[in-house]
């Protein structure tokens, strides 16, 4: 396995997981049930520690499909700009939710305050990690961007079509 395979195959993490957690987090608010906010909480910790190496491996991959044919290098552009914004929007969503978790352990009077922030951060984190995802998705799922790449069978049968006529 390679740095463009564990970047594959760890990007959908941050992404589905995020969503997931902070859904917890709220139904565990809404409950008022301590337990599920924590391991809500504890989760997004793991998130944003997982969207590390997701943000390492960006690099070789970029450098494992630049050269292929039909890869845009504007959309891998903006695919590594908006990964960027995401990775600190992560960070600072796991580092809040690693704050939350402590001051919860201590019976502190922010507690309850912190961990609203957590599901405003994790939302954000949500929407700026889907958002890199789709855009990489775009570099080598061209149906995804509206230009669908001719397949040699097409091409054969549209030829064999003109002859026709």
């Amino acid at each position: 396995m390679d740095f463009t395979h564990l970047h594959l195959i760890l990007n959908h993490f941050p992404i589905i997981g995020t969503i997931i957690a902070v859904f917890i987090l709220i139904y565990g608010i809404y409950k008022s049930y301590l337990p599920i906010q924590k391991v809500s909480l504890a989760l997004i910790v793991v998130l944003a520690i997982i969207a590390i190496p997701v943000f390492l491996t960006g690099e070789p991959a970029e450098e494992a499909v630049e050269n292929l044919p039909g890869v845009s290098e504007l959309v891998i552009e903006a695919h590594e700009e908006a990964a960027e914004a995401s990775i600190w929007v992560m960070e600072f969503t796991g580092i809040l939710a690693f704050i939350a978790l402590l001051l919860i352990a201590g019976k502190k009077q922010f507690a309850t305050t912190s961990v609203y922030l957590v599901v405003l951060a994790g939302l954000l984190s949500f929407v700026m990690m889907a958002r890199t995802g789709y855009l990489g998705g775009q570099i080598r799922h061209t149906e995804l961007n509206g230009s669908v790449v001719q397949t040699s069978a097409e091409s054969v049968s549209g030829s064999d079509k003109e002859e026709d006529d």
